[in-house]
């Protein structure tokens, strides 16, 4: 299946600023392409520059050096009454949800449209029609401090799809919310992805929120965008160190260097860890292959977990047996495509 175009590109871009301290380069020297349709997870912890990369796509700041485009406009040419139209096309929603609480929930959703002059008939027809997407028609003469925090993201999310843009920006949007919370509303992301066929960003530090609705992942670490790939990909063989801290996060399924420490000291067969393979019977597979070669094994670790309805995980054994045997059954999972690692 071709590729669906990019819907933003990112070509090399820098933002940089002077403080008192001296420069500071939030976003460095960055190639990415967001595309038409998917969800693209934006991961990395505090400081490596997620929030920066979003101000940058919806053009509320410039970058130092470098272009960035959404569809066919490259926003750094733009005059500012340009990027306003540009901006029309692109929802935002926060952390903290940004609610007027002034209005009430159908206030705050039509908002974007009475500044937009929309007609107040064809404004209340799709202020309904919002809300009740998003579960919330019968809250609408409701104020944000009589809703929960995931309602209020709800309403969020309706005040960012009232103007039908083609991009959705999340930033952190389920960072303030319980983990129950925060699955209904990764959920109903899913949806306007799915059924709106809205593209959605989602920057966030949790890596189960990629893992639940991400199509494609860049993982972020000092201003950089150090990884990215499929999701599958990057969880299954993160190639850095700043993605395979975040997927040890999320699947635990390989041991901590404690955790080694610990496995040596109570078994005397060398450890390995065997990352698990979309092959048909993978267990059965394993035990044909170490039986041949007369190595003993006892599973001491790992776990095994789905991802995109496909397995994914990493198991540990013990392999007890004569070294040049154990050496011959690691090469025969070499030679099957089966990645291992020799834990010392």
């Amino acid at each position: 299946m071709a590729e669906k175009p990019a819907l933003v590109r990112l070509d090399g871009v820098t933002k940089a600023y002077d403080t008192p301290a001296g420069r500071r380069v939030a976003v460095d020297d960055v190639t990415l392409e967001v595309r038409e349709g998917e969800i693209l997870g934006v991961i990395g912890y505090s400081g490596a520059g997620k929030s920066t990369l979003v101000r940058l796509i919806n053009a509320l700041e410039l970058p130092t050096s470098g272009r960035v485009f959404v569809g066919d406009s490259e926003l750094t040419a733009l005059p500012e009454r340009k990027l306003r139209e540009v901006r029309q096309g692109i929802g935002m929603i926060f952390q903290q949800f940004n609610l007027f609480r002034s209005r009430t929930v159908a206030g705050n959703v039509a908002y974007p449209l009475r500044v937009a002059g929309v007609p107040k008939a064809e404004r209340d027809a799709r202020t309904a029609e919002l809300l009740d997407f998003v579960g919330l028609l019968d809250r609408a003469h409701s104020y944000p401090e009589q809703l929960s925090g995931g309602q209020k993201q709800r309403v969020g999310i309706a005040r960012a799809l009232a103007t039908s843009p083609r991009l959705l920006l999340a930033d952190e949007a389920t960072s303030a919310l319980d983990p129950e919370t925060t699955g209904d509303v990764l959920a109903l992301l899913r949806r306007v992805n799915r059924d709106l066929g809205v593209t959605v960003v989602v920057i966030t530090h949790e890596m189960d929120a990629i893992r639940a609705i991400a199509d494609r992942v860049a993982v972020m670490d000092e201003g950089r965008v150090v990884e990215h790939g499929p999701v599958y990909d990057v969880f299954s063989k993160p190639s850095t160190a700043a993605a395979g801290r975040f997927v040890r996060s999320v699947l635990q399924d390989r041991p901590s260097r404690d955790t080694v420490d610990r496995l040596r000291r109570s078994h005397n067969g060398r450890i390995a860890t065997i990352q698990v393979a979309e092959i048909k019977g993978f267990i059965g597979v394993l035990s044909e292959i170490f039986t041949r070669h007369g190595v003993t094994t006892e599973l001491v670790f790992g776990g095994i977990s789905e991802l995109q309805e496909r397995p994914i995980g990493a198991l540990t054994y013990e392999l007890t047996g004569p070294d040049d045997r154990i050496d011959s059954a690691l090469a025969d999972l070499t030679a099957r495509s089966i990645t291992w690692t020799e834990e010392h």
